[in-house]
């Protein structure tokens, strides 16, 4: 009877585990060594609210996760205007990570500091809904509307995953777009 405890608790403590990291979707940082080409992968990608994404530095490069936000370098707005704006600050190491927990349904763009001109930026839409006609599910328009932001640079624009594709697949990778 106590081995089949304890085999039941070894279950268990697994479960928990699996449960708890179902609830993190990560998003590597990479580059290659030479820094030419720099992306965020998945670069678009479908969560439920509240669900707890993580970038993680890959290596090879420094990087952040900076909101599309006036309060981030006086960006344009391009996540709900009832959401937290959030920057990551450089993560320098491989492995440094960042971590956010998204509430509001909406679409999030964020870009990368040092590789934004390059065009490394990503979407994520916080959604219980795969219906593109859902208000919340509205694109930005690609100029900022406020004379005082940053406008966004071509490279950054051409590179934002379409709304109705991250819906369909949940996830787009860097390289599968």
């Amino acid at each position: 009877m106590a081995g089949g405890l304890w085999l039941a608790s070894l279950t268990l403590g697994r479960f928990c585990l699996s449960a708890e990291d179902e609830d993190v979707v990560e998003i590597s940082m990479r580059s290659t060594e030479d820094g030419s080409i720099v992306t965020f992968d998945p670069i678009g990608l479908l969560v439920r609210p509240g669900q707890r994404i993580r970038w993680v530095n890959d290596g090879n490069n420094v990087h952040t996760a900076t909101a599309y936000h006036p309060k981030n370098d006086n960006h344009a707005l391009r996540i709900p205007a009832a959401a937290v704006p959030w920057d990551s600050g450089y993560l320098v190491n491989p492995g440094d990570s960042f971590e956010v927990r998204l509430t509001v349904e909406g679409i999030y763009d964020y870009y990368c500091i040092p590789h934004e001109m390059s065009g490394m930026v990503g979407r994520i839409i916080v959604s219980t809904s795969r219906d593109y006609n859902q208000a919340s599910l509205k694109p930005y328009p690609d100029s900022p509307g406020v004379e005082e932001w940053s406008p966004l640079p071509d490279a950054a624009l051409r590179n934002f995953p379409p709304i109705p594709a991250i819906l369909e697949r949940g996830r787009i990778g860097g390289s599968n777009r």
